[in-house]
């Protein structure tokens, strides 16, 4: 059954996005930086894409959350969200870490390590297949495609956020998030988001847009996720194919409104 008390929890937190308008700052790769700026302004919040070592310092000064995504990536990025992950650190501000294709290539693997071993990290958002390769278990990957379900990968990512003490999400046909104690599912999705491009990017800008006004990150984490998922499905009903897919989920994070999260949204606690 639907809690309808995160539904009601995720409208409040959706307008208070919207009344805040949080700066999210974004370390993320070339293929997204686009489509995750204006995925960031349909929810209500302000995008920066900044990468500069000379800015990094002065710009977790300004920002609400920021949002690291190793997807293209390289030594200068790396340092860049060292250094923007240890400044947001010394002002609380939220960090949400997408491990895209970690497990994939050794350069991928060292650097999520490297960023957990001096970020503070709020929340890790992956697929399964990224999630187990960041928590070291065992694994298949094939490029930056999950060949893990979120079954197989839950009771670890519950062992693994109680010993690092971080939420952790693992994104797929169920997403499930977890602080190790709490746990809950999230049913809300479609199979379109799979034929378009950084969706789950987007996913991790949605969930940095709810940790930037919410202060317990776990409960951010899985809000986000539902109205993210909802907007999908309300996106696919009313498109044709990838391309028409995308402009409607960017209308549908814009227009939802918290009758539509009350009937549609669907997280429950496990």
């Amino acid at each position: 059954m639907t809690d309808v008390n995160l539904a009601i929890m995720t409208g409040e937190i959706l307008s208070r996005v919207r009344e805040k308008k949080p700066l999210i700052h974004h370390i993320t790769n070339y293929v997204v930086m686009n489509s995750t700026a204006n995925v960031t302004l349909a929810i209500g919040a302000s995008p920066i894409m900044a990468h500069s070592h000379k800015e990094m310092e002065e710009m977790a000064g300004f920002a609400g959350a920021l949002n690291l995504n190793i997807g293209t990536l390289d030594d200068y990025w790396i340092e860049s969200m060292l250094i923007a992950g240890k400044a947001a650190g010394k002002r609380g501000i939220p960090i949400i870490l997408d491990p895209v294709g970690a497990g994939a290539t050794k350069l991928r693997t060292e650097a999520v390590q490297k960023i957990l071993a001096e970020v503070p990290v709020t929340v890790i958002r992956g697929n399964a297949s990224e999630i187990m390769a960041v928590a070291g278990d065992a694994f298949k990957i094939k490029g930056v495609d999950s060949m893990e379900t979120v079954e197989a990968a839950r009771e670890g990512a519950k062992r693994f956020a109680a010993d690092i003490k971080k939420v952790i999400a693992i994104t797929g046909k169920i997403d499930f998030i977890t602080d190790g104690v709490r746990s809950f599912e999230c049913l809300n999705g479609h199979p379109m988001f799979s034929n378009v491009t950084g969706t789950g990017c987007a996913a991790t800008t949605a969930i940095s847009c709810f940790n930037a006004v919410e202060k317990d990150p776990l409960i951010a984490t899985a809000c986000a996720l539902g109205y993210f998922g909802l907007a999908g499905e309300i996106a696919a009903s009313k498109s044709t194919g990838p391309g028409s897919f995308q402009a409607a989920l960017y209308d549908a994070l814009f227009n939802i409104t918290e009758k539509n999260l009350e009937k549609g949204l669907k997280i429950v606690t496990i």
